[in-house]
């Protein structure tokens, strides 16, 4: 079962958390002016746009914990993965329980395949050009839905809460009564609420979690994700200004055709490293694959 079509409708979220105080008032200002309230969206959602931009030059260490249910303490099986940005998708190279590669071999392997997608994506022919076409049509897309959360939901100030050494805004999101969706998913909007946090200091989204409140169709309704499905996100700074997920849990239920499907994650993102894009990635992860080939080489 894949979950980009939730997970697009969940990501709208997390960066068009902005400008729905814009258009539709912020329902209870929090102790300051609304005008305060709604240059803190607006600024957040320009931070969050600049931090998804920034994801794409970010390689990080992901590790995934898969359970048989949400109230599961400990996982079925765990996968833990490097993710290296590549320009038009991303190399993953699988690592051991430890963090570091079961098999030095395989794991150069892998590497070399990292850095012919790199020396590709970094070239500028027609092949290149198309497929970053690609991408920038997956970005206007998700601009579109970004779009729609201007006046999908309504948001509610409820309080201040401490994490760390800084104070976090919380905020309700409910469902725009007067909201038309103007496709499925859109229609998602109608039928998620929760919470976000946001941390004022700098402006960044820090938290936000939801609850699917009605079943959802997906597929051209050949399937379903079941009310009560459930997400959450957390991110921090990860550098000066760039505030990335540190972890995530999505407990989802539901059927695809005649079969049910439950899907129950909890991701952790470390070791978050700037590559940059592939022309400066490229020597980068190179020097590393020729590192390794010198230590093979020296007996």
């Amino acid at each position: 079962m894949q979950r980009p079509f939730l997970l697009l409708a969940v990501l709208g979220l997390l960066v068009g958390a902005s400008s729905a105080a814009q258009d539709l008032g912020v329902a209870s200002a929090a102790p300051s002016t609304l005008a305060g309230s709604q240059n803190l969206f607006e600024r957040v959602a320009d931070n969050q746009k600049k931090n998804e931009r920034e994801l794409d030059l970010y390689e990080r260490v992901e590790r995934l914990e898969i359970r048989k249910s949400g109230a599961d303490p400990l996982p079925s099986s765990t996968r833990i993965t490097r993710v290296i940005p590549a320009g038009t998708g991303a190399g993953r190279i699988s690592l051991g329980p430890d963090g570091k590669p079961p098999d030095p071999a395989a794991y150069r392997a892998e590497l070399e395949r990292v850095v012919h997608s790199l020396a590709w994506a970094a070239e500028d022919g027609r092949a290149q050009r198309d497929a970053y076409e690609r991408v920038a049509k997956k970005h206007r897309e998700r601009e579109q839905l970004i779009n729609a959360t201007r006046t999908a939901f309504v948001y509610t100030f409820v309080g201040r809460e401490p994490r760390g050494d800084r104070m976090l805004t919380k905020y309700r999101i409910e469902p725009n009564p007067a909201f038309h969706p103007a496709n499925r998913t859109e229609a998602i909007f109608t039928k998620v609420r929760g919470f976000v946090w946001v941390d004022e200091q700098s402006c960044q989204l820090a938290r936000i979690e939801g609850d699917v409140t009605e079943d959802i169709s997906i597929g051209l309704f050949l399937g379903r994700i079941y009310k009560g499905s459930h997400f959450m996100q957390d991110r921090y700074e990860i550098s000066p200004g760039v505030w990335l997920p540190t972890f995530s849990q999505y407990d989802f239920d539901g059927r695809k055709f005649l079969s049910a499907f439950s899907i129950h994650e909890r991701t952790f993102y470390t070791n978050y490293r700037r590559i940059g894009p592939p022309k400066a990635a490229l020597p980068i992860i190179r020097a590393e694959l020729d590192n390794q080939s010198a230590a093979q080489a020296d007996p």
